[in-house]
């Protein structure tokens, strides 16, 4: 990763429209129909802009969606970027940098995640408070980081108290149960065994993913505040544990959804 490259990369986006965005949005599997509330919409496909990666996983449909919620310009991720398609941290963050570079101060990202905290259920979202990062590397672990920010960079509050507390309202207001909790992100693309799961557990994990904790340790190097939600895919009970098909995940993410639109939607307008 260069400064020129970034430079191409938001010089096409530029060029196409790409002007000014407030709000960057990442959405995860299965949670890709928010673009559906994105007036006046700009698009441009993960494959021609310069520098970008692409989106390997088939219901990741890779492109970047440029327009407005509520007054507001947002950018948003159809589709990321995960280690277990066999990217660098370098890659999976890419496009947060290039966000920033457009112009973006906030950066909301969503996920499917699993429920480890065994009072959760499926179909529940989590607002993410805390995260353990279980993926074995960094982004910022490379050679020339300090061209893009600090190389050691303060983690205490990853996740904008701000941002939480908004985003905690709205829910109230909506009658949303969101529940609160640590996310911790581990490689896949496998789930989970029994043992895996109780070592979450005791870890202090109340959900595990293979997801944004990439994109949220960037957001914090270019100081974008950050906000975190998960739907809450499938109960990782060890003792009772029963096979899990992708299918049912997004099946469960998509009934899910409207719930998580309806909270970004909501706090976006209020920002």
């Amino acid at each position: 990763m260069t400064k020129k490259q970034l430079e191409s990369s938001t010089a096409y986006l530029r060029e196409r429209g790409f002007l000014d965005p407030e709000i960057g949005i990442v959405l995860g599997s299965g949670l890709g129909r928010l673009v559906e509330s994105i007036e006046n919409q700009k698009i441009a496909h993960y494959h021609n802009i310069p520098f970008f990666p692409l989106a390997t996983v088939e219901f990741h449909t890779g492109k970047l969606v440029f327009g407005e919620i509520g007054g507001k310009k947002v950018v948003a991720m159809q589709g990321r970027f995960h280690l277990y398609e066999g990217y660098t941290f370098t890659d999976i963050t890419y496009p947060i940098r290039v966000m920033k570079e457009l112009g973006v101060g906030t950066l909301l990202v969503s996920n499917a995640a699993g429920a480890v905290n065994l009072e959760f259920r499926k179909g529940e979202l989590l607002l993410i408070e805390d995260h353990i990062n279980l993926q074995g590397g960094s982004p910022l672990a490379v050679k020339n980081i300090t061209e893009f920010g600090e190389r050691f960079v303060d983690m205490s509050d990853p996740y904008d108290p701000g941002l939480r507390a908004a985003l905690s309202g709205i829910a109230r207001e909506k009658g949303i149960v969101l529940r609160k909790g640590v996310y911790a992100a581990v490689v896949g693309p496998q789930l989970e065994t029994r043992a895996e799961y109780r070592m979450l557990k005791t870890l202090g994990a109340d959900a595990v993913g293979m997801s944004t904790v990439p994109e949220v340790i960037v957001a914090n190097q270019l100081k974008v505040p950050v906000a975190a939600i998960s739907v809450l895919t499938d109960e990782c009970d060890p003792d009772h544990l029963e096979p899990v098909k992708v299918e049912e995940i997004l099946e469960i993410a998509g009934q899910a959804e409207p719930r998580l639109v309806t909270l970004l939607t909501e706090l976006i307008r209020r920002l």
